[in-house]
């Protein structure tokens, strides 16, 4: 009897995935552990391996196929001795899911009611066809320049484009699309994020606090740090330690002291996590995911800089797995290497924090009476108001600047 390839769940709340891509083709023989699959899952595209032996004998879903069940068949798989006779009558136990028809870029053609009076001397004179003259209005074409080949020298479609397609348009023309947009499908990274932002912002009373950090002392550290760090046979530094990775430090320290802020909301208790996990915010293709970093308080921040480095870069090559993103107690999202000097990041539930980073600038500052030039970097703390109250806020930023501000108490 064929064995059934079920969709599998590769995470505890996945109940849907698309289909990526078969890496095997029927006929293929397989082995367990063998990839015969990529699965797109609510954040990342994953491998699935083979549990059983044998030759892969009917893909019951194509790839490509969306929003499929988990526990569906999705194909089917010979057993040692059997052939493709044996799925003639076989009908899966889980039915497979239809695969959809591949959706069409949408567009609308453009309208050319008002256009340019000029445009409409150049085509009103010459002999040319209606549709001519509308694409020549519509790409600012003379027509007097053109040799048309229709019936009696009219000018017709044809020659219009030939014009264009040499480059012949009237100077300082506005040229439009005739399609007015292009549909960029939404895969199941954005459909989630969408979803999950939507429920944040209309179920977390959010608030906000923000405040500016002299990072200057936090530069020189890090530069201090990145001059002495060991070298390979290549003469390549071990580690390069970034900002971020001081901020995700120091944050972490700052939560150590105020752990109120560390928590979460439920209706029955506010949950205090006993780790501390920092989520940080990394840019993918098609939406965003938050790798985590545990226990952040407790590792160095030669550890932090590795580890952040090695999750971004599996992030944004859909390899993380699901321990690796899934949890986390407190959020960071720097936009500061986008030049962005303040803004206000939303709530990650069930969390009740996220710290907003953005980017540090030199400005004049007065210090016991004198002004003096400092680099400034300005962060804003959003809170769920049901959970962290705005004296906890207060107290989590004051730990904060301390930090920031006196960087050598992080590594005391």
């Amino acid at each position: 009897m064929p064995i059934e390839i079920l969709m599998p769940a590769l995470s505890p709340t996945m109940k849907e995935g698309n289909l990526a891509k078969w890496v095997k083709k029927e006929g293929d023989k397989i082995k367990a552990g063998d990839v015969i699959a990529e699965i797109e899952t609510d954040k990342a595209t994953m491998e699935v391996e083979a549990v059983d032996e044998g030759t892969l004998g009917k893909i019951l879903v194509a790839e490509g196929t969306e929003n499929i069940p988990v526990n569906s068949c999705i194909a089917l798989l010979l057993d040692k001795g059997e052939d493709k006779k044996s799925l003639e009558n076989y009908s899966a136990k889980s039915a497979a899911v239809a695969p959809k028809k591949e959706e069409k870029i949408i567009s609308a053609p453009a309208i050319s009611h008002h256009q340019p009076a000029a445009s409409n001397q150049h085509s009103s004179a010459f002999k040319a066809s209606p549709l001519a003259k509308r694409i020549a209005k519509e790409e600012g074409v003379s027509l007097s320049g053109i040799s048309g080949s229709g019936p009696h020298g009219r000018i017709i479609k044809e020659d219009v484009m030939d014009l264009i397609n040499s480059g012949g348009v009237l100077s300082g023309a506005v040229r439009r699309n005739s399609q007015e947009f292009s549909a960029i499908k939404n895969n199941n990274i954005r459909k989630v994020i969408a979803r999950r932002l939507l429920e944040s912002k209309q179920n977390v009373p959010h608030f906000y606090l923000s405040c500016e950090l002299k990072i200057d002392k936090l530069q020189e550290l890090r530069a201090a740090l990145n001059e002495v760090a060991p070298q390979d046979e290549k003469g390549n530094p071990s580690y390069k330690i970034s900002v971020n990775d001081l901020i995700i430090k120091a944050a972490a320290m700052a939560l150590k002291k105020v752990p109120e802020a560390n928590s979460a909301w439920s209706e029955e208790a506010i949950l205090l996590y006993n780790n501390i996990d920092i989520s940080m915010a990394v840019a993918i293709d098609g939406g965003l995911i938050t790798p985590i970093i545990k226990n952040a308080d407790q590792k160095t921040i030669q550890a932090i800089s590795k580890e952040s480095k090695e999750l971004a870069k599996k992030a944004r090559d859909g390899k993380l797995q699901p321990e690796e993103f899934q949890g986390g107690s407190f959020s960071i999202s720097n936009l500061g290497m986008f030049g962005i000097d303040n803004f206000a990041a939303i709530v990650n539930p069930p969390q009740s924090c996220i710290l907003a980073v953005a980017r540090a600038v030199e400005k004049p500052v007065v210090e016991h009476g004198q002004i003096k030039i400092a680099h400034m970097m300005n962060v804003t703390l959003s809170s769920d108001h049901r959970s962290v109250d705005g004296a906890v806020g207060a107290e989590f930023l004051k730990a904060l600047r301390r930090y920031i501000e006196h960087p050598i108490l992080m590594l005391i």
